[in-house]
């Protein structure tokens, strides 16, 4: 009976890792396919009045947005996913982000009803954000709190996976459409990958509900330790650990905007290269993160995290600066080679950092805590990553400036991933001392 029990939970652990994959690759493909729209398009069509280096800051913008509205989601969401669950938290996140993603594509152009088409365009994405805001830490503890005891960072790496897969599947449905004349690209071919987002959202609703809600949830409604108001508790005793989860997630955020929306925007506007020959560079850089970001958890599954954090993050001290210079040589196999290898470091990382943060959060507040920590940086640094790069390259000329902007951020997601790590490594050891003192006493 046992064994029955034993084989149940770990078919529900992987239907919620497997939930948790399908439902992040479709919400990071909807706000994916929003960045390589800005980059590519938005700045033409929505922004027409502009030059064409202010049209793509504008853009750029809109962009930030939806970062800007991720904490308010991380905020709604992550009280709800620690008062009423997990599981009907994340098919609402779902639901907003497709309905959301859907509307873009049907919206008039500024020529069409004039200013107010970027005010709408800017609505949704504030929406959009809310929803993704709510999206990612659910999905990462859903499948953290199912996963075998000591298997946490590798099942959260299920919903990590959706990151580059989303990213991928987004990048490739506007490099099919890229190839299309300018006219039909601006008039209809951009909104495709929009509208399709309407099918994916059916087929994640329909794995999502057959998803459990996770078993320490249960615990936490069964035994009535649920917290009145999350976020409350989060500030009060965790906001430490909130500012170091913001520091870890820097460059597990803003790699991919460094390399996709601001480098493709780059590339296309300022080196030469067309549209579709550099959606063919982030694809193979994508597809590159596909294939070599699970190797990240399971070193650091292996590993101790300390030395899985600085193992594997060092070299992009060298390789993230390397593949800017290498797309200034406008060769496209060297471009393309400087995205892929700079590519393995932080999403290797990135495949882990999940767990590293559901481990620094008691159950209790857990969806808040890590939601706050990953939406924080998000607002604060990877939404503003391809802006303050375009900034910086509008006002010094060089793309210098934009690398020594790409590795502090490097540099200061170690310092912050290590001492987080330190920190809550810290606490368990001083409750097991405690815990084995009191057991000593009452023996």
């Amino acid at each position: 009976m046992q064994q029955v029990s034993e084989l149940e939970k770990t078919r529900a652990a992987k239907k919620a890792g497997m939930a948790s994959f399908v439902g992040t690759t479709i919400e990071w493909y909807d706000f994916y396919a929003y960045s390589t729209a800005a980059a590519l398009v938005f700045g033409k069509i929505f922004f027409p009045s502009t030059s064409s280096a202010t049209g793509t800051l504008a853009a750029f913008a809109t962009f930030w947005i939806g970062f800007l509205a991720r904490p308010l989601g991380g905020m709604i969401f992550g009280h709800l996913g620690d008062r009423i669950g997990r599981k009907k938290t994340l098919i609402t996140t779902l639901m907003l982000m497709g309905v959301c993603t859907t509307a873009i594509g049907l919206l008039p152009t500024y020529n069409s009803i004039g200013v107010a088409a970027p005010i709408l365009l800017i609505l949704l994405r504030l929406i959009q954000g809310v929803a993704m805001g709510g999206e990612w830490g659910g999905a990462v503890v859903l499948s953290a709190e199912h996963a075998p005891k000591g298997k946490e960072l590798l099942y959260s790496a299920f919903a990590q996976q959706g990151s580059p897969v989303g990213n991928l599947l987004a990048t490739f449905v506007f490099f099919m459409f890229s190839f299309l004349p300018d006219e039909q690209f601006l008039s209809w071919g951009w909104r495709i990958p929009f509208l399709f987002s309407a099918l994916l959202v059916i087929t994640g609703l329909w794995i999502r509900l057959g998803v459990e809600e996770s078993p320490i949830m249960k615990q936490l409604q069964s035994s009535k330790t649920l917290v009145k108001v999350p976020l409350k508790e989060v500030f009060a005793k965790y906001k430490v650990m909130v500012a170091l989860g913001m520091g870890a997630c820097i460059i597990g955020l803003s790699a991919t905007y460094f390399k996709t929306t601001f480098a493709l925007s780059w590339a296309v506007n300022e080196i030469g290269f067309t549209r579709s020959d550099f959606l063919g560079i982030v694809t193979i850089a994508l597809i590159t993160q596909v294939i070599f970001q699970p190797f990240g958890a399971i070193i650091a599954s292996k590993i101790s995290l300390k030395k899985a954090v600085i193992f594997i993050l060092l070299p992009e001290i060298i390789l993230l600066p390397l593949a800017f210079l290498l797309i200034a040589t406008k060769s496209y196999a060297w471009a393309a080679f400087g995205m892929a290898i700079a590519t393995i470091p932080h999403s290797m990382y990135y495949s882990f950092l999940g767990g590293i943060l559901v481990k620094a959060f008691p159950a209790n507040v857990r969806y808040t805590g890590i939601s706050m920590s990953y939406q924080l940086c998000g607002m604060i640094f990877a939404g503003s990553t391809p802006i303050v790069a375009q900034f910086l390259l509008n006002q010094t000329g060089s793309i210098i400036a934009v690398i020594v902007l790409a590795l502090v951020h490097v540099v200061v997601s170690m310092v912050c991933a290590v001492y987080l790590i330190s920190r809550y490594e810290a606490v368990q050891r001083t409750y097991a001392l405690d815990t084995n003192s009191l057991a000593h006493d009452k023996g």
